[in-house]
């Protein structure tokens, strides 16, 4: 294969993050025909070594072209070019004849974005005093006025302890990235995720020799029991959750299994990273305090993000946890990224405290409320007799298992022919395949769209000829 494909001129100075660079490469090679459907690519120690990178971009490539349905993976064998999926057309008939409806991506819509109110945020930040200052280097902990805003708002509720600090990173995958390098750093050591889990963690904590212990998430929750026994017989020194609104699954943790989580990690001496990315998402039922809020013994982290609830584009993200553990993360954030980018968290910083954040939350939530109603309607009515889905009261997912026999994966070609795509939940597993799962992500549609791609994908999946599951060709 790599003689296949000149060498990519990838440029370390360049806007554009080395992994994309590789993978627009990579794609360029699948698109031109030299990489060859089901040829396999090598392993990413190998690729690294060939030019010159970390494996973690090399990963990172190869996600976000599984991501595009490009590569394929197969367990204990590698990673795959895959055979082409028709484009999707047109759902007929439906009232979307020209748009593909897709369920594959967890972020909010575009169109519920309040621009106006940006752009005033923007001028105000531009027209202020300090924006010289702004536009200089930036402390790598992140904007000054930011992190002192966060830490207020986290001791007010609880998020925070007198002795905690805040990281700001460029969202919640640098995050991620940087406990994952802190962690690898005390071997030996193992990190416990959830399985299934969001592929940004599963892929974070493969890095760096890691071993990765999967947690099962069904369709009825976490595996408390199966957690237990992990902690106390495989010993993590991390355990990385996503108590609200899980992705894939949309499931929350209980808050008596909230209280028993803490208690168990404090007892076997395993720091909790608590992805608290969706917990601002509640659409129906009554919040519940953060794992962060039931720690007495300053055992867990919090990663927070304001790309859920405002804008995915602008990468901010942080973490709240102990003074000692923050500066530890400070400094190896210094080896990969010396400073921040403090206009962007100015201009978030001025949009929350103008209280137009709190105004653009309420129409998302508004907004999720009716797509979460329209989702659980559509399932409830569209899908096979047999199948079983989450049944979320936030977030912007739910979890999907269709009757024995049907192989989601195998479905999703067909799917596409009629218009509609999902992610199989094989994309997700980390030791188990899922073969008959999905998620559904619906808060970038909107409820009509919702109900037409339920009732296409209801039929697809209810027709007699469908597709067995075959181990050796789950994705991963």
């Amino acid at each position: 294969m790599l003689d296949a494909l000149p060498k990519p001129a990838l440029d370390a100075n360049s806007t554009e993050p080395l992994y994309r660079q590789l993978a627009a490469w990579l794609r360029a090679g699948i698109d031109s025909g030299r990489l060859k459907g089901g040829e396999r690519l090598p392993a990413t120690r190998e690729l690294a070594q060939y030019l010159g990178l970390n494996r973690a971009t090399i990963s990172a490539a190869y996600a976000l072209l599984d991501e595009g349905h490009l590569l394929s993976g197969h367990v204990g064998k590698g990673s795959f070019v895959r055979t082409a999926i028709p484009e999707p057309i047109q759902a007929n008939p439906g009232p979307f004849p020209t748009a593909a409806i897709s369920f594959t991506t967890s972020r909010p819509s575009a169109a519920l974005f309040p621009v106006d109110a940006f752009r005033q945020s923007c001028l105000e930040v531009l027209d202020s005093p300090e924006v010289s200052q702004i536009l200089q280097l930036g402390s790598p902990q992140g904007y000054i006025p930011l992190r002192h805003y966060l830490l207020e708002q986290a001791r007010q509720s609880g998020m925070a302890n007198p002795g905690d600090d805040v990281l700001i990173t460029s969202g919640c995958q640098q995050a991620l990235d940087l406990l994952q390098r802190m962690i690898a750093a005390d071997r030996p050591s193992a990190v416990a995720i959830e399985d299934p889990v969001y592929a940004g963690i599963r892929n974070a904590f493969t890095q760096n020799g890691l071993t990765t212990i999967p947690v099962p998430v069904s369709i009825d929750g976490l595996g408390l029991a199966a957690l237990e026994r992990t902690l106390a017989h495989q010993r993590p020194g991390m355990l990385v959750l996503t108590p609200s609104f899980q992705n894939p699954t949309g499931n929350t943790i209980p808050l008596a299994d909230r209280r028993r989580l803490v208690e168990l990690a404090h007892d076997a001496s395993c720091v909790i990273v608590e992805n608290d990315i969706y917990s601002d998402l509640r659409y129906t039922g009554t919040p519940l305090p953060a794992l962060k809020q039931l720690d007495p013994y300053g055992n867990v982290l919090v990663i927070k993000s304001f790309s859920k609830a405002a804008f995915p584009g602008l990468r901010v993200g942080w973490i709240i946890g102990p003074r000692s553990t923050i500066a530890r993360l400070i400094e190896i954030r210094q080896w990969c990224d010396l400073h921040t980018d403090q206009l962007s968290q100015a201009v978030l910083l001025r949009f929350a405290e103008s209280g137009r954040l709190h105004a653009h939350r309420q129409q998302i939530c508004a907004s999720g409320a009716a797509r979460l109603k329209a989702v659980l309607n559509a399932c409830r009515a569209y899908l096979p007799p047999g199948s079983r889905f989450t049944r979320p009261e936030g977030g912007m997912n739910l979890w999907v298992e269709l009757p024995p026999g049907r192989n989601a994966a195998g479905l999703l070609e067909e799917a596409c022919r009629r218009g509609v795509s999902y992610l199989p939940g094989s994309v997700f597993a980390v030791s188990t395949p899922a073969p008959n799962s999905l998620r559904l992500s619906f808060a970038g549609l909107e409820p009509r769209e919702i109900e037409e791609g339920l009732r296409i994908l209801g039929r697809v999946c209810a027709e007699p000829k469908v597709p067995v599951y075959e181990p050796e060709t789950a994705l991963v």
